[in-house]
């Protein structure tokens, strides 16, 4: 394994954690680019819209998992979280093979883009979203991403 960067990238590895440290993570290949979500659920949990990558679950390795703690949030994905700094951390499906990271989680550099905003039907009234990428009012099923 190739050594650590001050950024906390090892090759094609990407580092992240919570706040506290309770909870490290390795994402050991590809990330989607930066989806920014504004879903009632995801402003709720993170007080504003929520800006997440995505990888396979088998690439994400838990490093330090002593403060993991999830929350069954519906009947279709439960939300990654530090009970002791209270970091939102992932949000994963319960069907399908990907896990959601809150990119604000990851070490930098992280190399990503945001390439869209999703469930801007529930967006908040306190804000807008005018920085001219695509914008969805539900999910983004059918609209294939970008390449990276």
């Amino acid at each position: 394994m190739a050594d650590e960067t001050e950024s906390g990238e090892r090759g094609n590895v990407k580092t992240g954690g919570c706040l506290c440290g309770s909870v490290r993570y390795e994402v050991r290949g590809e990330l989607r680019p930066v989806v920014n979500c504004h879903c009632s659920q995801c402003r709720k949990t993170h007080g504003h819209f929520i800006g997440y990558t995505s990888a396979d679950r088998n690439d994400l390795v838990l490093a330090e998992e002593s403060g993991l703690r999830w929350y069954q949030s519906s009947e279709k994905a439960r939300r990654g979280f530090c009970h002791q700094c209270g970091a939102s951390l992932f949000w994963e499906p319960t069907e399908g093979s990907s896990v959601a990271i809150s990119a604000g989680t990851l070490d930098a550099p992280t190399g990503l883009k945001t390439v869209r905003h999703i469930f801007v039907a529930e967006k908040g009234d306190y804000y807008e979203i005018d920085d001219g990428l695509p914008q969805f009012p539900g999910t983004m099923r059918g609209h294939p991403l970008p390449e990276a």
